[in-house]
């Protein structure tokens, strides 16, 4: 849990930095490239931040990547400080909430599609039209099957859940009929 309050308050502290100097979209995309060359080099982050190895070495093996990583001086700074006060660990988490806080700042919400059968295309953004219309915002959209629906789909924006699927309808019928009969 302290993980996730620590990355929120990193994420939005970049945020509000790229909020001022107008790169929120570079630092997206720098944070991406570490996350993702962390990736292919797992064995450097774990160097990095294990705290057995000498803190000057580690902290010098850092900034030589970053040097040569063609990253911005903001974005360097940002993974120093992450790096001294230990929480470089914590760099997707971190990277998890800029890309929230950075779609709201674009007013894009991811949801949740989820059908009975393959939709085709048209399908698919005629749904993803709708849904913008009616929470005025953009979506992007993933689409999943679930063949266990029946027929229809289950759309999910956040919390809010809009289930339109056979199955709750064939739910809710036989809980009203079950009310009519016991009235």
């Amino acid at each position: 849990m302290k993980s996730v309050s620590v990355s929120r308050r990193y994420a939005t502290a970049l945020m509000l930095i790229g909020k001022e100097d107008g790169n929120t979209d570079q630092y997206r995309k720098e944070l991406d490239d570490i996350v993702q060359f962390f990736d292919a080099n797992p064995e450097l982050e774990q160097t990095i931040s294990n705290p057995l190895y000498d803190k000057n070495d580690r902290k010098n093996v850092l900034i030589a990547v970053l040097d040569k990583g063609g990253l911005s001086k903001v974005m360097k700074s940002f993974l120093i400080l992450l790096f001294a006060k230990a929480r470089i660990s914590f760099i997707r988490e971190v990277c998890e909430f800029y890309y929230s806080l950075a779609d709201e700042l674009k007013g894009v919400v991811h949801a949740t599609l989820v059908s009975a059968t393959e939709l085709s295309s048209d399908a698919v953004e005629k749904i993803r039209a709708g849904l913008a219309t009616r929470i005025g915002k953009d979506i992007v959209l993933d689409v999943e099957q679930d063949p266990s629906l029946l027929g229809g789909v289950v759309t999910k924006i956040g919390d809010l859940v809009l289930d339109g699927s056979v199955k709750t309808q064939l739910f809710n019928m036989r809980e009203t009929l079950k009310r009519g009969e016991s009235a």
